[in-house]
Formats: C-alpha cells, sequence, structure tokens
C-alpha cells in the first residue's frame, strides 16, 4: 500500500510539472535543427547560405545544418536516394528543368509559402501546388574573357566556328544545373537540329566538369576564352574583383532563363523548422542576400538591386522549353560528347 501511495504522489508531482507547459496551449516539440541540402556555391564561406543561416536563427532559433554536394543534380539525386529513409529537411537548388525529376521521384511535400502572392510574381512559381518555392532566377549565358586570343563570337552558332577549337568549358548536364541549362538552351534555339550543332560543337570544348566551380574557376584562371554560366556572372566581376575583363555575351538565337526552387522534403524529421526556412527563404530579409551572393536575381520584387546589376545585359529574347524535353534531350548529348 505504501508503494502504491508513493507511486501515486509521483505521478502527481510529474503532471504538476508538466501543467505549466501548457499554459500556453501546447508543448514545444520538435528539433531546432533543420537539415538543408544544397550545393557547394551556395553554402560556401562566400555564398549565401552562411549568411542566410545566420539571420535565419536570429529570427526564429532555428539552427541550419547544411550538407554540401556538388550542383543540384547530386542535391537530388541524394534525396532520391534517400527516399526511404530521408536526411534531409529541405532541399535548395532544385530548378525549372530538375522539377519534373523531382515529381516524378515523389520526394517532395507540398507547401505554399507564407508570402504575399504579389511578393512573387506568378511567371517564376513552378507549379500551384507549390511543391517548390522559387527563391532565384537568372540567363544563362556564354562568358567570354576580353583577354582571349579569339575575338568574341557573336551567335550561338558561331561556338561551332574552326577559330573557336578548344575555347569553351562546358558542365556536365547530368549533374549541373549550368549544364544542363546550356543543353536546354541549344535545344530550344536549334530544334531538332540542336545534335547536329553538338556534333559541330564537340572540337570547341576544352573539357566538361561535373559542377559549375570547377568548370568556372578553369575560366577566370585563364585556361579557357569561354565557359557557360549565367549573365549575372558579370555582376559578381564587377562588384568583387572590379574589372570588366569577363563579359556575358547576348546572341539572337534567345537565351534560356532558369529559376531555382527549394522545397520541403516528403517524410522529413522537422517539418515545421523545414516550413519556417522556406518561409525565411523568400522573405525580403533573406532574398536581399541573393543577388551578390548567389549572384542570381532574386525572385522577391521587394528587393532593390545592387549597383553592380546594372552593368548585365538582358536578352533580347527568351527561350523556353518544357521540362520533360529537357529530361530527354541529355543522354543523347552525352552519348555524342563520349564516343
Amino acid at each position: 500500500m505504501k508503494k502504491l501511495y508513493v507511486s501515486i504522489l509521483s505521478l502527481l508531482f510529474s503532471v504538476l510539472l508538466i501543467l505549466p507547459a501548457f499554459a500556453g496551449g501546447s508543448i514545444e516539440t520538435g528539433s531546432k535543427t533543420v537539415t538543408v541540402y544544397a550545393y557547394d556555391s551556395f553554402t560556401a564561406e562566400w555564398g549565401a547560405g552562411p549568411e542566410i543561416a545566420k539571420r535565419f536563427k536570429a529570427k526564429t532559433g532555428y539552427t541550419v545544418k547544411y550538407v554540401t554536394l556538388k550542383d543540384s543534380g547530386d542535391v537530388l539525386a541524394r534525396a532520391i536516394l534517400e527516399k526511404d529513409n530521408p536526411k534531409a529537411d529541405v532541399l535548395i537548388g532544385i530548378d525549372n528543368y530538375l522539377a519534373s525529376k523531382a515529381r516524378a521521384a515523389d520526394i517532395l511535400e507540398p507547401y505554399h509559402p507564407n508570402v504575399s502572392d504579389t511578393v512573387i510574381p506568378k511567371e517564376y512559381v513552378f507549379e500551384e501546388d507549390w511543391l517548390l518555392s522559387p527563391y532565384d532566377y537568372g540567363f544563362f549565358s556564354i562568358m567570354y574573357d576580353t583577354k582571349a586570343k579569339v575575338s568574341a563570337p557573336n551567335s550561338l552558332s558561331d561556338l561551332t566556328r574552326p577559330e573557336y577549337e578548344k575555347t569553351l568549358v562546358i558542365m556536365d548536364p547530368r549533374t549541373s544545373t549550368p549544364g544542363l541549362g546550356f543543353a536546354v538552351w541549344t535545344k530550344a534555339a536549334f530544334g531538332e537540329s540542336y545534335l547536329t550543332f553538338w556534333e559541330q560543337l564537340k572540337s570547341s570544348i576544352i573539357t566538361m566538369t561535373p559542377g559549375w566551380s570547377a568548370g568556372y574557376s578553369l575560366f577566370t584562371s585563364g585556361e579557357a576564352a569561354m565557359a557557360t554560366s549565367y549573365t549575372t556572372s558579370m555582376a559578381y566581376h564587377v562588384a568583387a574583383d572590379k574589372t570588366d575583363r569577363f563579359k556575358a555575351l547576348i546572341f539572337p538565337e534567345g537565351h534560356i532563363m532558369q529559376i531555382e526552387g527549394l522545397g520541403l522534403v516528403k517524410g522529413a524529421a522537422n517539418p515545421q523548422g523545414a516550413k519556417a526556412f522556406i518561409d525565411f527563404m523568400l522573405s525580403k530579409e533573406a532574398q536581399e542576400v541573393l543577388p551578390e551572393t548567389q549572384w542570381m536575381f532574386p525572385c522577391s520584387q521587394e528587393v532593390q538591386l545592387p549597383e553592380s546589376f546594372k552593368a548585365i545585359p538582358l536578352p533580347k529574347k527568351a527561350l523556353t522549353l518544357s521540362a520533360k524535353e529537357a529530361e530527354e534531350i541529355v543522354q543523347p548529348i552525352i552519348e555524342i560528347l563520349t564516343r
């Protein structure tokens, strides 16, 4: 009887300890760490990731744990491999050409962020279900070194001319979003003749790197006259390097737009933290970090662009290609490049 009496007292004491937690209406549960899979240029110390994590923690109390992959293609591939036992809460960098692959793999949970529809224009929204939330965008371009021994090409088709033999660095379309973007650009520009273009372009390519950082570093170190990148790369050189040596070339065939998105992982260990991070990424506080770290245009209409972006040339013609078509063109291109 004494043991029963002691047990009842212990139970009552435990209940009394718990009751204050209900005074605010609920018990606080869940991890204060949000695991985010992202590509290397986002998480680098000079990238957007560290500053965004710092501001996010100050505002919400959540700590961001970045897991760095080489490129967005690797981010998606890793998440697909872990589908049955997800380790990430958020994926960053899934663009409008990888989106259909992410959707088909069923690895993301729809989430409409807590942001006004007037802040993020409709043309940047992937789908109405908000499986992915757009955070930045840019136009693919060929960056040209004005100190190169060859003159700048005047068009996309000019890249196949004999004088441009071994002058161009590209990225692998299987693992790199700029690599896939360039492949998509050629299909949108040349239609069914795009493989003929690649057959002719092959001799102009110095190398194909797995990701953007490795390839672009070769270009800026003088190893190549040109590299596939974004028009906004020019802003980086103006602001950070204080030089106009590297130019974004605008071609008459038109240019492809890339929109980068982030999404909530299905089965995430910390869905509340993930949602808070997605909300924050679309806030002005995070969006204003992007131009001079991501070197992309922020999707938010609330952000005023820095002075360095005024030098960026804008394409006169915007090209489009469906995500499904984007998936179908990669293997034929790889077959050409590897034979």
